[in-house]
C-alpha cells in the first residue's frame, strides 16, 4: 500500500518545523513525529533510575553513549573517539527508547499517560463493522526488539489488526510488548467501551449458508464471547 500524500505532507511539516524552531528534548522531538504517535513521553526520572535499564544493554550497542542521546547529556570528548559520527546512534536511540517505552507504560504514571491517548483515539478504531468503532490498544507479539512489528488489539472483539496506515507499520512491537493491552483492560475496566456481541451471517436469498458449504461461515466460535 502507497503511503498516502496527507502522511507524507504532516512528516515535511514535522521536519521542516524541527529544523527552524529552537533546539528541544530528544524525548520530545521524537513523540512529535507524527509516526511515533503511538509513544508517550517517558519521564527522564525512569529513564535514569538504572533499575529499570536492567537487562537492555545487550539490544543495544554504544549502549551507554545511546542513553546519552536520550538523556540529551552533553557528549565526552572520548565518546567522538568511539564514535566520531554520532547520528550512527539515532537508529539505536530509538531501538532503546522503545524497549524503555515497553517497561515504563505499565507503570501506573505510564498507564495514565497511555489512558489519555486511549480516549483520544490515537491508536485508531477497530475495523470490524460490529464493533462499532471501538478503541483499539498497540501490542507487540514479542519483548525483544527486531522479532515483530506492532499490532493493534481490539478489547471488542479480541483480536489483532494491522494498522491502517502504513507510517506506524514500521514501529517496532517491541516498543509495547505482549502485556500492556491485557493489562491495561484490567486497569481500566470503566474505560473500555463494550458492544453487544454480534456475529455476520451469511444468507442466500434469506435463508443461510451451512457450516459446512465451502462459502460458509467459518470459525464463528471465535467470536462468541461469553457475557460475564
Amino acid at each position: 500500500m502507497m503511503e498516502s500524500s496527507t502522511d507524507t505532507e504532516e512528516e515535511q511539516t514535522f521536519y521542516s518545523k524541527a529544523s527552524s524552531i529552537k533546539p528541544t528534548s530528544w524525548i520530545n522531538w521524537f513523540c512529535s513525529n507524527p509516526k511515533n504517535k503511538y509513544y508517550t513521553q517517558v519521564s527522564e526520572s525512569f529513564i535514569q533510575d538504572s533499575f529499570n535499564l536492567f537487562g537492555l544493554s545487550p539490544h543495544v550497542q554504544f549502549f551507554r553513549e545511546t542513553l546519552e542521546i536520550i538523556l540529551d547529556l552533553e557528549p565526552e570528548d572520548a565518546m567522538y573517539n568511539r564514535v566520531p559520527d554520532l547520528s550512527l546512534l539515532e537508529p539505536s536511540a530509538e531501538m532503546l527508547y522503545g524497549l524503555i517505552h515497553q517497561r515504563f507504560i505499565l507503570t501506573r504514571q505510564g498507564m495514565q499517560q497511555m489512558l489519555e491517548k486511549y480516549k483520544a483515539g490515537d491508536f485508531g478504531v477497530c475495523p470490524r463493522v460490529y464493533c462499532n468503532g471501538s478503541h483499539m490498544l498497540p501490542f507487540g507479539q514479542r519483548d525483544t526488539p527486531k522479532q515483530s512489528s506492532v499490532q493493534l488489539y481490539c478489547p471488542n472483539c479480541k483480536d489483532l489488526y494491522t494498522p491502517s496506515q502504513s507510517k506506524y507499520r514500521s514501529i517496532d512491537g517491541a516498543s509495547f510488548g505482549a502485556t500492556f493491552p491485557h493489562l491495561f483492560i484490567n486497569t481500566f475496566p470503566d474505560e473500555i467501551k463494550s458492544f453487544p456481541s454480534q456475529i455476520y451471517v451469511p444468507k442466500i436469498y434469506g435463508f443461510r449458508i451451512n457450516q459446512n458449504s465451502e462459502s460458509g461461515p467459518r470459525m464463528q466460535w471465535l467470536r462468541m464471547v461469553r457475557d460475564s
